[in-house]
């Protein structure tokens, strides 16, 4: 029996899928990499009995990088990014082994059904499946063919069963479209990056980012929220004046009249004109004119519209928002949600849409009330070729109905209701009055008009228009403020007013929206893929080079802004070079600076930095740092220049002592490693010896934590090993009234993993973690003289006893 395996792009979606086609009859197990479930069932493909596999991936496969040395920042000279350095194709997630999970699944299968999402991303996912399980598939014979790709927009029994009825071909084209673009943000991103985040960090001190970023989507969108700002800076008010009267009419409410001429700039024309309405107490009415007022129904909603109301209506953020609808549409509520068609088909079936409905508690009445009198169909919009408009496939989401009953935000407000009146009917004049008021400047740009902005300058793509404008927020470029209004920080303007002085075309939106019509060129199969690419990377080198030997402009603008770093920060702990303290600036990211050396070193990010009783580094004489997550984290010592200077060959950078491989140094890994970690494979359980008297071990790599020896005098870590196990034995000096040792014995020196004594007194745990960033992290320091390494230690007694926390922490190594 042929095998045909089919793979959707994430672990919901393939459940969803097998249950419709296999009618609920599938078998399901769990993949090697434990992310991704298996179900397998019998059916028909083709005209032929088959067994079915339905998997999935968990979004991209790969993802573009540069290799080796083109990572570092300090080895390689930006500009070479954009030409000269290689790049590759990694795994976006290597902790999945996607690409040795999908090989497993897809050895000895004949044919593979991509249920990848159809857009241009998810043609791109299509290829790289392709390319990690084709070379184990069966090959097919002659012409047959063996790839076919599924076409859907909604997880309904009918569209997922009409789908494989009709299987077409991966697009290629639209693939390499997301090649293109993924290889000029990268190379223009990273090359733009680097150059300003290393240039401004070494010069100011409290710019509040850890990444000066530079993105050819994000700085455009970026520079939309400054000119916003810009304007409302420059804005001068202007004076004007407004004659407000007021009539009433027998015992009537009074009404408040509207000026036909609106306003005057001149205050003496408006006081001339109240003096005239003065005249008299009696206002005659001319004429009466009626009007209705009405609305167009909305055209039918594409993902910028929803991203928009999101904002606007509910308050909630583009990335929020896409990230409920991807929820909403693995769940089978609506229809795909990145789509930019505004247009329903001809032949959609808006009634049946319409039915879904009809018992929803909110709207069943007017569902069911469209259903007899007959609907409309929606306005005519854009059908862009790709999915239908968002919809609702259940009940328990918003719909596109009759529409204001359902939407009433959409409504038309209403206005003060007037009394009934004819020509020459009288009223008494209550008040004439002049009022002063002046004109306001525009509003900081909401969400809502910075997406309709991005949308009429093609910066980004439905997908990733909610990405660029989170990304402006991480980088500290914007703030969100009430009303989903993005206000922009100090340094958010001084960039873009830096690009302006240097190159406008870097913030305007002109230059990447031709770079959009080229890549949607390569989409359609009307464009070279290189030739666009090596165009636009000649175009973006020259102006990089012309960027670096221009940065005096963005300078100055800096220094009117931020502080220079020498001048920023708290004395700290002393500088190993010329014994002066160093300042330690907290602003993102931390780092320590040395004044008069005029050197600046860096740290782990996310934590805090304290001083380390005043010890040094026997390398070079820089007082040590304890870095610390917080009281329920892990904290280890470092030397700062060690930190960025490794000192050993088989140190990298971001490494602390508790990975330093110095034979003899009393803080290193070598003096106070324990033994291997009980989870991670690389780890090195290491002896934190400011812990007290709360004392603990903690992994040197992961977030695992051991608990041990509670309000003891002392602890140390013996230069003796475990025979059994290998690992470094530890001294333990008890307070005489808290000892758990018998006969009144204070010391005692053992294994944490197999003394008996000691076994009660471990406790397992995972240190609370703020992901401290460790600058180019790889290779593993592991505790040297055979301990901490080799076999991995085992345990002693019953591990299924709750009470035995030695045995429990042991059964993690067996």
């Amino acid at each position: 029996m042929r095998t045909v395996l089919m793979v959707a792009e994430k672990p919901s979606l393939a459940q969803s899928i097998a249950k419709i086609l296999s009618k609920g009859s599938c078998s399901s197990r769990k993949g090697l990499n434990g992310a991704c479930s298996v179900h397998e069932y019998t059916g028909s493909f083709l005209g032929q009995t088959v067994r079915f596999k339905m998997t999935s991936v968990c979004g991209h496969v790969m993802s573009l990088d540069f290799i080796g040395k083109y990572n570092s920042w300090d080895k390689v000279d930006p500009a070479e990014l954009f030409s000269k350095a290689p790049t590759e194709k990694k795994e976006a997630n290597p902790k999945l082994s996607m690409v040795k999970f999908l090989q497993v699944e897809a050895r000895g299968c004949d044919c593979v059904v991509l249920w990848l999402d159809c857009d241009k991303e998810g043609e791109n996912i299509c290829f790289e499946v392709l390319d990690a399980i084709q070379p184990v598939m069966n090959k097919p014979q002659g012409n047959e063919r063996n790839v076919y790709r599924a076409k859907f927009s909604s997880i309904t029994d009918t569209d997922i069963c009409k789908a494989m009825e009709h299987l077409g071909e991966p697009n290629r084209n639209e693939a390499l479209s997301v090649d293109a673009r993924q290889e000029l943000d990268l190379r223009i991103g990273c090359a733009f990056t680097r150059f300003q985040t290393k240039y401004f960090q070494g010069k100011y001190g409290n710019l509040d980012s850890s990444l000066i970023s530079f993105g050819p989507c994000q700085t455009p969108t970026l520079g939309f929220c400054v000119e916003r700002h810009d304007k409302i800076q420059s804005f001068k008010p202007e004076m004007y004046w407004v004659i407000q009267a007021k009539v009433f009419r027998g015992k009537e409410t009074p009404i408040t009249l509207d000026w036909d001429r609106v306003r005057v700039f001149d205050r003496e024309i408006g006081q001339m004109f109240v003096n005239m309405a003065k005249t008299t107490r009696d206002a005659l009415v001319e004429s009466v004119s009626k009007k209705e007022k009405a609305k167009q129904r909305p055209l039918a909603l594409n993902t910028v519209e929803m991203l928009r109301v999101a904002s606007s209506a509910l308050g909630m953020g583009p990335q929020h928002a896409m990230q409920i609808a991807e929820r909403l549409y693995t769940q089978g509520y609506i229809s795909y949600p990145r789509t930019e068609t505004t247009h329903y088909p001809e032949n959609f079936d808006l009634k049946g849409t319409l039915r879904q409905q009809a018992n929803n508690c909110y709207w069943a009445e007017t569902v069911k009330a469209l259903l007899a009198e007959g609907l409309n169909r929606p306005r005519k919009g854009v059908d862009a070729g790709d999915h239908p408009p968002i919809t609702p496939m259940r009940s328990a989401s918003e719909s596109e109905l009759g529409f204001t009953e359902v939407m009433p935000w959409q409504g038309i407000p209403l206005e003060e209701a007037l009394p009934a009146c004819e020509r020459g009917d009288a009223f008494t004049v209550e008040e004439v009055k002049l009022l002063e008021k002046q004109t306001s400047p525009p509003d900081y740009l909401t969400e809502a008009e910075l997406i309709t902005l991005m949308e009429k300058h093609g910066i980004g793509t439905d997908a990733s228009i909610p990405v660029h404008i989170n990304n402006i927020c991480q980088r500290n470029y914007v703030t969100v403020e009430s009303g989903r209004k993005l206000q922009p920080t100090n340094l958010g303007i001084v960039l873009v007013h830096g690009y302006y002085k240097i190159d406008v075309e870097l913030v305007l939106p002109t230059i990447r929206s031709a770079v959009e019509k080229q890549l949607n060129l390569i989409s359609l199969g009307k464009a070279n893929f290189h030739q666009v690419l090596q165009h636009t990377l000649d175009i973006f080198k020259r102006k990089f080079h012309y960027f670096v030997d221009s940065i005096a402009s963005m300078d100055e603008l800096m220094e009117v802004s931020f502080s220079p770093i020498a001048a920023t920060g708290k004395h700290h702990s002393r500088c190993g070079k010329c014994h002066r303290f160093l300042k330690y600036i907290q602003a993102k990211p931390s780092r320590l600076h040395c004044s008069h050396c005029d050197e600046t070193y860096s740290l782990p990010q996310n934590g805090a930095i304290k001083l380390y009783k005043e010890l040094r580094c026997p390398l070079d004489e820089f007082e040590l740092v304890l870095w610390t997550s917080g009281p329920r984290g892990k904290s280890y010592p470092l030397c700062p220049y060690c930190y960025s200077n490794p000192p050993f060959r088989d140190m990298k950078k971001g490494m602390g002592c508790n990975e330093c491989t110095h034979p003899s140094c009393p803080h290193s890994l070598n003096s106070l490693g324990i033994g291997q970690c009980v989870e991670c494979e690389t780890g090195v359980l290491v002896f934190d010896p400011s812990s007290g008297p709360k004392w603990r071990m903690a992994c040197n790599r992961c977030n695992v934590a051991v608990h041990f020896f509670e309000h003891a005098h002392k602890v140390q870590v013996s230069q003796d090993s475990c025979e059994s196990c290998d690992a470094s034995l530890v001294m333990v000096d008890f307070h005489k009234a808290h000892s758990p040792l018998l006969d009144g014995e204070t010391q005692h020196t053992g294994c944490v993993f197999c003394d008996a004594v000691f076994q009660d007194l471990v406790e397992l745990k995972h240190a609370t973690m703020r992901h401290p960033m460790h600058t180019n992290r790889g290779g593993g320091a592991r505790r040297g003289r055979g301990r901490g390494r080799g076999r991995r230690p085992g345990g002693r007694g019953n591990p299924k006893k709750p009470k035995d926390k030695m045995a429990a922490l042991a059964a993690y190594f067996v």
